[in-house]
């Protein structure tokens, strides 16, 4: 899923990662996206002429997801998912994706909702893998249009108080 968000969200990105996954794959997962949201918002740095906000609606098959994200330095994160099959594969338990991106929301300082709008076809089971894949190409092309270069935005940060 690191994938969707480094090739729709336009991000360079290398990640490796040690972890406990004898164990089980919560802090992995928890201690990636912590450090994905520290750099990003590292990168970010003071927001200088980035557009701020961004909204993406994503199809993925039967499945239809809304991402929006305001880069505002206050975290917050709205997470709406339908119940999922306990696991997709034997490692990722569909129970952590609201945990990632409380998570990456947390150590990236941004407000996040993420929204799945249809999971399945009327009276069908949602495919897990489709559902959580929607969501992170949806946040990928969220944060790439919040943090595109904003033409009427230069050399001023996209806000009223002249700080984010």
């Amino acid at each position: 899923m690191l994938g969707q968000i480094a090739k729709h969200g336009g991000f360079d990105l290398t990640v490796s990662t040690e972890g406990d996954l004898e164990v089980d794959a919560h802090h992995t997962m928890e201690d990636t996206s912590l450090a994905l949201g520290a750099a990003f918002a590292e990168a970010l740095g003071d927001k200088v002429g980035i557009r701020r906000y961004g909204n993406a609606v994503i199809p993925l098959d039967e499945v239809l997801v809304q991402a929006a994200v305001d880069l505002s330095g206050r975290p917050y994160v709205v997470h709406d998912e339908p119940a999922l099959a306990p696991y997709v594969g034997p490692i990722y338990p569909t129970s952590m994706t609201r945990h990632i991106w409380e998570s990456f929301g947390q150590s990236a300082r941004v407000t996040l909702h993420v929204s799945v709008l249809r999971a399945a076809r009327p009276g069908s089971t949602p495919d897990a893998h489709h559902v959580i894949e929607a969501q992170f190409k949806a946040v990928a092309r969220a944060l790439r249009e919040a943090v595109c270069h904003d033409p009427r935005s230069a050399g001023i940060v996209p806000s009223t108080k002249g700080v984010l």
